[in-house]
């Protein structure tokens, strides 16, 4: 079972400002529970991708960013929720190089390939949630005195 281990944060996503502190944040997060630092990189790569989205296609929204646990396993869940237009057409949207805002079309459908779980929900006129979960693994562990 995913049980959170520690309360959920949430983060404002209005403004470049609120992207930077975000991946900062999810960062932080990560090493305090001992990823690996490729694990950090694509878990801030994804993060941020779908914090743009966010801001960008949403009209802004928050991230909600908790630490999960599963027996000895530890994770990060993070959702992203905005109450913009939704997207209509999910996998047209997942689909490598479509894009609706002149970028490369790689954010939905590379945040989806850098993390272990991906789920996507969506209602066109009501908005966006987008969740990934990622779990440490390989050989780093936790920094002393963090869960």
């Amino acid at each position: 079972m995913h049980a959170p281990l520690t309360p959920t944060t949430r983060l404002p996503i209005a403004g470049d400002a609120d992207l930077a502190w975000l991946r900062q944040h999810v960062r932080q997060c990560a090493a305090d529970l001992g990823f690996g630092l490729v694990q950090q990189t694509k878990l801030v790569t994804a993060a941020s991708e779908l914090a743009r989205n966010t801001l960008v296609h949403g009209g802004g929204g928050h991230a909600e960013i908790t630490t999960l646990g599963d027996g000895a396993r530890r994770g990060l869940r993070l959702s992203f929720v905005d109450t913009g237009p939704g997207i209509r057409d999910v996998d047209l949207a997942l689909t490598d190089g479509y894009t609706t805002g002149g970028g490369l079309g790689m954010g939905l459908s590379g945040a989806k390939r850098l993390v272990q779980e991906f789920v996507l929900d969506t209602r066109p006129g009501l908005g966006t949630t987008v969740t990934i979960t990622e779990w440490v693994s390989g050989l780093p562990t936790p920094r002393p005195g963090v869960l």
